[in-house]
């Protein structure tokens, strides 16, 4: 269903391409690894063509309407400069199955994704979640089920990054998981439900911060802005070479 020819296509105008694996001169990626047993469970790992000296943090992306490449240039990439590993996830849709299909689906990519941190050079003590939309709900989901919810393996996360996430599908909600000892969880959003999780999780005691961006999306330009904030965000918890 998702063959790699399909995205070395898209690259091959800009980028050298060595059978699923696409160079570029800012990243290279490895298309179409698959994690699970279903058609859509495959990630790309999209890194520096630059060999790593050391281990370097890991970042699993979850998108939000549409497939993963979608990701690639606004999320991805400015990660990698930022010398992350990227792990960009396909998943079962939640619009056409049980939303439990999709949370279950994350979490065994991100189980996939620690238990290959050798691979790729991975630090797997400093793994976070990143994602839009359907995808920043799925994050949630990732980064605050605990074991007990029965959704799927836990992995340890090393924060959360909820670009526009609902707090609600099919009846499924982070907000069920609200607790101290979460990973500490940046929210962008502009509407009332990412002000209640964010209140609820502090008072909750966790690590909780929201940046209000107005509007249902992000203007051209912002993403440069917001990108300077989230770094500054990972600075202050020591996540990251950033």
């Amino acid at each position: 269903m998702f063959p790699s020819v399909r995205l070395t296509f898209r690259l091959a105008f800009s980028c050298l391409t060595f059978s699923a694996t696409a160079f570029c001169a800012d990243y290279q990626i490895e298309a179409n690894i698959r994690y699970g047993q279903y058609a859509e469970n495959v990630l790309d790992i999209v890194q520096s063509p630059a060999p790593a000296l050391k281990n370097r943090p890991g970042v699993i992306v979850i998108h939000g309407d549409g497939a993963k490449e979608r990701t690639i240039e606004q999320f991805c990439v400015p990660l990698v400069q930022h010398d992350f590993v990227v792990a960009n996830v396909e998943y079962r849709s939640p619009k056409s199955l049980d939303a439990k299909a999709a949370v279950n689906d994350v979490l065994e990519a991100a189980h996939w994704f620690h238990n290959h941190a050798a691979r790729f050079k991975v630090d797997p003590d400093q793994i976070l979640v990143l994602g839009e939309s359907t995808g920043g709900f799925l994050a949630l989901m990732l980064g605050m089920a605990p074991a007990s919810a029965d959704l799927g393996p836990v992995t340890k996360i090393s924060a959360v990054i909820n670009f526009y996430g609902v707090t609600d599908v099919a009846g499924l909600s982070p907000i069920a998981y609200v607790r101290r000892g979460l990973p500490p969880i940046l929210t962008i959003h502009g509407d009332d439900q990412s002000v209640r999780l964010t209140k609820a999780l502090k008072e909750a005691g966790a690590d909780a911060e929201l940046i209000l961006v107005p509007g249902s999306q992000l203007e051209p330009g912002e993403m440069t802005k917001l990108w300077s904030q989230i770094f500054k965000w990972l600075r202050k918890r020591k996540i990251g070479s950033v």
